[in-house]
């Protein structure tokens, strides 16, 4: 595949192409090159209650479909299995339940929770057998707060990122975040996931697309910071609207922020607001179509119609017109790249590095 090649001097840097959101052999080297190698949601340390220990799920469900399981020994740690078994490929586990050891219901093979094989009926005179490949395989875990995420094959390592945005975020009392299924919800958007991605790490559209956002935010204060593998969006409130009560020793003590918005490579978002957190997951369904899940987790209930987390359907709803209208721009036969704004286009610059240096590796 041709290479891609965005400088990093963002003041000569030419975007990504156009035919990279539109090729669908490029698309499947995104799922392999990009994907595979990230670090996905599985969800808050809640979704396995006292009476389960087991909770089958799949990594990036509908684009990649990896069977796994999440098991939970009783020291309450927490490890990340296959949930295909090692003899004929089935399914193990097919829904949440306690179990003091994981049996394949086709042929009775037993493995432990920590994956390794047991036992497989009628093997006596199986050769060279059990191997190490018998056992479950097993895939990393990392925490943030009471969030849990794993990776097929890493890229990174996410523990870094996520310490660093913890240290930034002292103050921010994760351990009494209310899950809040009631206000999560899945939006299907009409366009590739790189666009809606790029929509997202862009300060330069709100005051363009996004009228009342623009009113609670101090917008000539916005700021953006880079790093490796993420990068953050700083929003400053506009006089009289909410912000955050920082600390003395806080790097940002002083400032009236009323946002962090923090961007993991390639496709994770984490929006912390006075009110709470909303973590965005944007998961490729196919070249032209993507899911954006929006999970609400509350501290104050009482800011949450309030400042720039208090507008967020609305917001939702203009990113996805202007998503999916960009996606219409880009069949142009005559449209091939663009140029970045040094000032307001860091973080789009950012990603189309990143995504570059993946599909070039």
């Amino acid at each position: 595949m041709k290479k891609f090649r965005v400088k990093k001097d963002i003041k000569v840097a030419e975007t990504l192409p156009g035919r990279f959101y539109k090729d669908p052999d490029i698309f499947n080297e995104v799922k392999e090159k990009i994907f595979v190698k990230s670090w996905q949601y599985i969800g808050h340390n809640n979704i396995m209650p006292v009476n389960i220990n087991t909770y089958p799920f799949n990594f990036l469900n509908n684009f990649i479909n990896e069977p796994l399981i999440l098991v939970r020994d009783n020291n309450d740690n927490f490890k990340c299995l296959s949930n295909v078994c090692t003899h004929r490929a089935n399914i193990i586990v097919d829904h949440p339940c306690e179990l003091k050891s994981i049996r394949c219901n086709y042929h009775g093979r037993k493995f432990d929770l920590n994956g390794k094989f047991k036992f497989m009926p009628d093997f006596e005179e199986t050769k060279d057998f059990p191997r190490d490949c018998e056992n479950l395989k097993s895939f990393p875990i990392s925490n943030f707060g009471p969030f849990l995420f794993t990776s097929l094959e890493p890229g990174f390592n996410i523990q870094e990122v996520f310490n660093e945005i913890q240290n930034r975020l002292s103050f921010f009392d994760f351990n009494s975040l209310d899950v809040r299924p009631d206000l999560s919800i899945d939006h299907l958007v009409n366009a590739n996931w790189a666009i809606y991605c790029e929509n997202y790490l862009d300060p330069f559209h709100i005051p363009f697309v996004h009228k009342d956002l623009t009113k609670v935010l101090d917008i000539d204060k916005y700021k953006c910071e880079l790093y490796e593998n993420y990068n953050l969006q700083i929003g400053y409130a506009s006089e009289g609207e909410d912000f955050f009560e920082l600390p003395a020793n806080h790097i940002d003590f002083g400032n009236k922020i009323s946002a962090y918005y923090y961007w993991i490579y390639p496709n994770i978002m984490l929006n912390f607001y006075p009110w709470g957190l909303s973590i965005n997951i944007v998961t490729p369904l196919d070249i032209n179509r993507t899911k954006v899940s929006f999970i609400q987790f509350m501290l104050d209930e009482t800011k949450y119609d309030s400042g720039a987390g208090g507008m967020i359907d609305k917001v939702e709803r203009e990113d996805e017109f202007v998503v999916e209208q960009v996606s219409k721009g880009l069949e142009s036969r005559y449209y091939s790249t663009g140029r970045f704004s040094p000032t307001k286009e860091l973080t789009i610059h950012h990603f189309h590095r990143l995504i570059s240096e993946s599909l070039n590796s």
